[in-house]
């Protein structure tokens, strides 16, 4: 009897001990929805940058092509007046970099204002590379470094990072190249009254809408983190464009109205503080709209492209909803490759000259496509398809 009872013991002992530990973990759950927030309600985690050895900023690949290279030669050749090391080059790249600076910064400016400026400058001028996604591709050889960027005007990822922190650097502004290589991204670390920010040109290149300008770790979706154990924490919030432009609501039914406004406007980023306490439930109940909303607009033919990030971050007046929308086309003139090329009308009968010079030998068999050959099973005469 006295074994028995102490096997139910054991057995009492570890059936509470579970329970705990399921109720922690409800807890845990529980509270992070105040604290870091993404589209699907997850928290956000770091993404460990593997670049196939010890971390560094300089000397990375992305994506088996683009190399993130050091500039502070450039800029150090700026700020003392000495170009004699420099490459040919590097001192057009000083001549161009230098011209823009003179044209957009103020000596009375801070730091924050001449960052501003040069993010102004960079998403107002600056276009993507998209190489084969043109007809005719556009890439060059130096789209991944300031000389390319700012002679063509043209750049991937790494080269709006390379050329931010350059200009950055010239300017004597703290600044690194963060990179994460399983996202093939790159992107900057800026640091401003000794907190650093994350700022994405690429993501806002054609619209300066600022979304992607200045936010910290948690304002970030989990694809833009780099290694934590190199790149410092990003914890600023004082100079993120959407907070330093608070909206109010009433209280938090409010958002469907104020984020459809968002999407009219293609508003690509807010911040909104709350008349009404907002604590667990009512963060629970924010989630709730926000998931709704996104559903609806994903399964969208107009609004399909479209991705929402929200968070909520502790100031001292209390929580603030964080809300970045991408997916926003602002750049009409961009090529797009779904949408059909007319082709004289002249042209098709040198299309057809052509090809039966080289294939006229060729039969092509009658097929009664209507409906689709619900025959087929590899062993009937190969079709020759035409366009038109």
């Amino acid at each position: 009897m006295q074994q028995t009872n102490k096997k139910l013991k054991i057995a009492v002992g570890v059936f509470a001990g579970i329970l705990a530990a399921i109720l922690i973990a409800g807890l845990v759950l529980n509270i992070s929805l105040l604290t870091k927030v993404n589209a699907q309600g997850k928290l956000l985690n770091s993404t460990l940058n593997k670049n196939g050895g010890e971390t560094t900023e300089d000397g990375v690949i992305i994506a088996d092509e683009y190399e993130i290279k050091s500039t502070k030669n450039i800029s150090d050749a700026y700020k003392s007046g000495d170009r004699s090391d420099l490459s040919d080059k590097d001192k057009e790249t000083l001549d161009m970099a230098s011209k823009i600076l003179d044209e957009i910064i103020d000596k009375d400016m801070s730091d924050y204002e001449k960052e501003l400026a040069v993010y102004d400058w960079m998403t107002a001028n600056l276009g993507h590379d998209t190489g084969s996604y043109l007809v005719i591709p556009n890439t060059q050889e130096d789209c991944d470094n300031p000389y390319g960027v700012l002679k063509y005007h043209n750049a991937v990822c790494v080269g709006y990072a390379t050329t931010f922190r350059l200009f950055m650097q010239m300017l004597d502004i703290d600044c690194m190249v963060v990179h994460n290589t399983e996202c093939y991204h790159s992107w900057n670390l800026v640091k401003l009254d000794g907190e650093w920010y994350h700022t994405d040109i690429y993501s806002d290149v054609g619209s300066g809408n600022y979304s992607h300008f200045n936010r910290n770790d948690p304002m970030c979706p989990t694809d833009q983190s780099g290694d934590p154990s190199y790149f410092p924490a990003a914890n600023g919030i004082k100079y993120n464009h959407a907070y330093s432009n608070l909206k109010t609501c009433d209280d938090i039914y409010d958002l469907p109205a104020a984020l459809r406004d968002m999407i009219d406007e293609q508003c690509g980023s807010a911040a909104f503080a709350f008349k009404t306490e907002i604590g667990e439930p009512e963060a629970a109940i924010v989630n709730e709209i926000m998931s709704d909303i996104e559903m609806r607009l994903k399964s969208s033919d107009e609004y399909g492209y479209l991705t929402l990030y929200w968070n909520w971050y502790k100031v001292q007046e209390g929580y603030v909803l964080f809300i970045t929308i991408d997916g926003f086309d602002y750049n009409d003139d961009d090529p797009d490759i779904d949408d059909p090329i007319d082709i004289p009308s002249d042209a098709y009968d040198k299309i057809y000259d052509a090809i039966e010079k080289s294939f006229g030998d060729i039969e092509v068999s009658d097929v009664d496509n209507e409906g689709g050959d619900d025959d087929f099973d590899g062993d009937d005469d190969v079709i020759i398809g035409a366009r038109g």
